[in-house]
This record gives C-alpha cells, sequence and structure tokens, in this order.
C-alpha cells in the first residue's frame, strides 16, 4: 500500500465514457484523457487537486484497465508515485468501485473523499476549505457536495437540502435525478442544489450501510476486493479478477446507498463547479467573442453567436448559425443546436448499434512505450504516427497477415527483423516482410517518430502474436 500522511484519502473514479462529448469522447479515449479545456486533461487536473500531502493521503484510482496506459503516463509527468491503481475489466457503474474501495483500505483512520476524474473545480483552495467542513460531519454521515444551481440542466441530479446540522450541512430531504426542464426548473425554486457526484464519509461507516441497503452487492465486492491480483508490468497497479467481476451487480453509488440511508447529508458549497458533461456545459466555462462564440480551431465565421464551434482536424466555414453547436475530430463531425446537446448520448447509442468504430474506437492510443495515431487507411492499407519514449520498444511480435514500411521521420531506431539489427535514422526506411519476427526500440537521444504504412488483406489489431515482451502483456 502507499504511503500516507493526509488523513483523506482520495478514491479517484475513471471508469466513465463521456458520450455527450462525441466525437472527441471515445470509449477507448474518454473525455478524462482528453484535452476538451486547455493544454491538459481534465484527469491531470483531479491528481494535482489532491496533491497537498498534508491534506490527501495517496489517492487510490479506480479505472478501465483498457486505460492503464493513459493514466501510467500521466502519474508520471507530474512524478505522482504513491498512488495505487485498481484495474476493473469492465465498468460496474460506482457502487462497486466505492465499496471495494473501502474494503481494500488499509489505514482504518482515513476518511474516503471519492471524486470523479473529469470534472472542472477552478477553485482549488475553496475545494480544500469544504472538504475540512465536511470532515468534521463525516464520522456519522455521508456528505455529499451540494451546488447551486446556474441554470435547470436536465443531465444533473438535484438535491433538497433538509434540517440543519450546522452552518454548511444539512440532512438530506430529497433526491431527484435528472429531471425535466421545466421540473428542474421547479426543484430549483425550492432551493434544490446540483449533486455534484463528490461523497465524503468514513468507510467503516459507508460499508455498515452497504451491508443493509445493497448486502448481495457488498458480498460480492467483499469476495472481489479479497482476489485482486497483481499487474505484471506495476506494482502499485491490482487487477480485478475478471469472472468474478462478470457477476457482479452494476449500480451507482446513489442508487444502492444514498436514495435509500438515513445517513446522509449535504454540504452547501461555492467551488466553481462543473462536471463537464455535455457540449452545452462546456460552453458555459468558455470564454466567448463580443457575439457569444467560442471558436476553437480554424474557423472562419460570418453571422455567427453564441455558438461552440470547434475542429480537432479540417478547416470549418460556418455562416448563419445562433444557438448552435459544430464539433469535428478527425473522423467525425457534430452539428446540433446548443439545446440538444444533452440528446447527444441517444444518438451516440443509435450509432453504436450499427458502427461502434467511430463511436467507441479513438484515431489515438497510448501504449507503454509512447503512442500511436492513425492517420489514414483505404482498401488494403493503414497508416500511422507512431512516438516511442528513449529507450522503449515494442514487442519482439510477429504479424500473420500485414507487411509493415516504417520510415524514420525523428531520431534512431534500432530495428529487429528475422534475427538481423539495423540502424535506421531520420529519412530512412525499412521493409517488415508479414510473418517476420520483428521489434523497434528507440536508442536515440530524442524521442522516435516514424510513419507506419500497413499493407495487406486483413489489417487489425488482433493481427499481433507477441513472443517477448518488457511491459508484461504476453
Amino acid at each position: 500500500m502507499p504511503k500516507n500522511s493526509g488523513h483523506i484519502r482520495p478514491i479517484i473514479l475513471s471508469g466513465g465514457s463521456g458520450t455527450r462529448l462525441w466525437p472527441i469522447s471515445r470509449k477507448e479515449y474518454p473525455k478524462q484523457f482528453a484535452k476538451i479545456i486547455g493544454d491538459t486533461c481534465l484527469f491531470a487536473e483531479t491528481i494535482k487537486r489532491v496533491a497537498n500531502r498534508n491534506i490527501y493521503a495517496a489517492p487510490y484510482i479506480v479505472a478501465g484497465i483498457e486505460h492503464k496506459f493513459f493514466i501510467l503516463d500521466i502519474l508520471e509527468q507530474l512524478n505522482i508515485d504513491d498512488f495505487e491503481l485498481i484495474l476493473e475489466p469492465f465498468g460496474k457503474n460506482t457502487a462497486p468501485a466505492a465499496i471495494i474501495s473501502a474494503l481494500a483500505e488499509s489505514e482504518p483512520d482515513l476518511l474516503h473523499l471519492v471524486m470523479p476524474c473529469d470534472h472542472l473545480i477552478a477553485d482549488s483552495k475553496a475545494f480544500d476549505t469544504a472538504i475540512m467542513q465536511a470532515s468534521s460531519e463525516s464520522v456519522d454521515n455521508i456528505i455529499l457536495f451540494g451546488m447551486q444551481p446556474k441554470y435547470p440542466e436536465t443531465g444533473y441530479g438535484y438535491i433538497i437540502p433538509g434540517d440543519k446540522i450546522n452552518s454548511h450541512i444539512y440532512k438530506t430531504k430529497v433526491f431527484y435525478e435528472k429531471p425535466e426542464k421545466q421540473i428542474a426548473e421547479n426543484l430549483i425554486s425550492q432551493g434544490a442544489l446540483w449533486n455534484s457526484g463528490i461523497f465524503l464519509y468514513n468507510p467503516s461507516m459507508m460499508l455498515k450501510e452497504a451491508k443493509i441497503f445493497a448486502a448481495n452487492l457488498y458480498t460480492q465486492c467483499k469476495y472481489v476486493a479479497a482476489n485482486l491480483q497483481a499487474d505484471k508490468y506495476c506494482k502499485q497497479a491490482r487487477l480485478i479478477n475478471k469472472e468474478l467481476y462478470a457477476n457482479i451487480e452494476a449500480d451507482s453509488f446513489d442508487k444502492a446507498i444514498l436514495e435509500t440511508s438515513d445517513h446522509i447529508a449535504v454540504l452547501t458549497c461555492q467551488i466553481s463547479w462543473s462536471d463537464v458533461g455535455s457540449w452545452y456545459s462546456l460552453m458555459q466555462l468558455a470564454d466567448k467573442d463580443i457575439n457569444g462564440n467560442n471558436f476553437i480551431g480554424n474557423i472562419t465565421a460570418k453571422n455567427v453567436s453564441n455558438s461552440y464551434i470547434r475542429s480537432d482536424s479540417h478547416k470549418i466555414v460556418a455562416i448563419g448559425l445562433e444557438d448552435f453547436l459544430v464539433v469535428a475530430s478527425k473522423d467525425a463531425t457534430l452539428i446540433a443546436p446548443l439545446k440538444d446537446s444533452q440528446a447527444i448520448k441517444q444518438i451516440y447509442e443509435e450509432i453504436s448499434l450499427h458502427n461502434k468504430e467511430i463511436t467507441e474506437k479513438s484515431l489515438y492510443k497510448k501504449s507503454p512505450w509512447g503512442e500511436q495515431e492513425k492517420l489514414g487507411e483505404g482498401d488494403n492499407f493503414l497508416v500511422k504516427h507512431i512516438k516511442i519514449k528513449i529507450g522503449e520498444s515494442i514487442s519482439l511480435q510477429q504479424h500473420q497477415h500485414r507487411a509493415e514500411h516504417w520510415i524514420v521521420i525523428a531520431g534512431v531506431a534500432l530495428v529487429e527483423c528475422g534475427g538481423e539489427q539495423e540502424t535506421v535514422r531520420a529519412n530512412q526506411s525499412v521493409f517488415i516482410p508479414m510473418q517476420a519476427k520483428h521489434r523497434l526500440t528507440n536508442i536515440g537521444d530524442c524521442e522516435l517518430q516514424i510513419i507506419e504504412v500497413q499493407t495487406g488483406e486483413t489489417l487489425c489489431e488482433d493481427d499481433i502474436i507477441r513472443f517477448e515482451d518488457m511491459y508484461g502483456r504476453i
């Protein structure tokens, strides 16, 4: 277990897919890792928010196994080495993640601060103050963090506070999950708060509530927590057993415990919070021009007002738009009225029924040795831009159905192919025949960049046989 200093353990949940921020957010590359706002990602900002070890202990991070290398790369960049990573084979919502983290806790005196990794909190000092205020009542209650509504958002849950406990904390009176606009307006008129999805509690107390109100789920999670497995690559990561997790109940923390327990309270706070849950909510956070627009990328506009237009690829020319959303990735473009931004989840699900490639797959992929991005494809060919970190290497591998052409554009590569080794420098290339055992290593003093052109009748990620791998992927 990581060494602790603070008295509050952050439990950082990184299992969301951010479907309402499609096409930038994908299942393989969800919004917490994409640069949705500014030059850093939301996951990195969340980690930095709880980096003060005078307040916060080393974090537990619960994430999907497919995102392991995104997370490890960000933690390395931030010089964070006191963490524990619990890897899910597939998502089961927030209740199992919270319960398993509590069962895995080795320091009984620590409080648990459960928080999503994809929220934006602009005022970190106010956040710390709110956490400390909540900690005074977290022995007997699960403390929720309620935010003052700015508009009738239909994508948030709402809480109506009840009897006052102290100057900031109230017992909860009513929960209402994602209401229609008219109901949201009515709730706000009754003093309702937005439910931020952030919770603070004593894990022992929470587990007692779980035994009562989610007994079957608690029993399942206890067995899963007792059978966490070591990860071959990262000593601070543990794997949830896939077979055991397949049978577990998928449930939210709200439904499993909060909506039934009597030990729930809400702290009213102002911490400049947003869950960045839709393009509309992102629009509210953006800097706007004199016409109320926010443009990102190569945009030319005429007679456009109150619109969010973003391009991560080609040029966009917009004429005569008002209150519109236009978002272009390299392989998809979304166009919709801003008021319909919550409907993106529905159309996302409809598209997924017949084209998961465009909704779930990402052109960008992180690996332990670096990263790669798909540049283009056609009949019998695929082109990628590959970056390999200094001293790192891909596995010794073989492909049954494709050949590869590597063109070095920066750095120095050591290429092993068919038992022979060759040094390849910028502006040089090498051919890897089909079925040849091969490996690529960065032996230079800077990042190695290559353009890879795959050719063959079958071009898929599954066409790989590994013989040696320094990252434990065999």
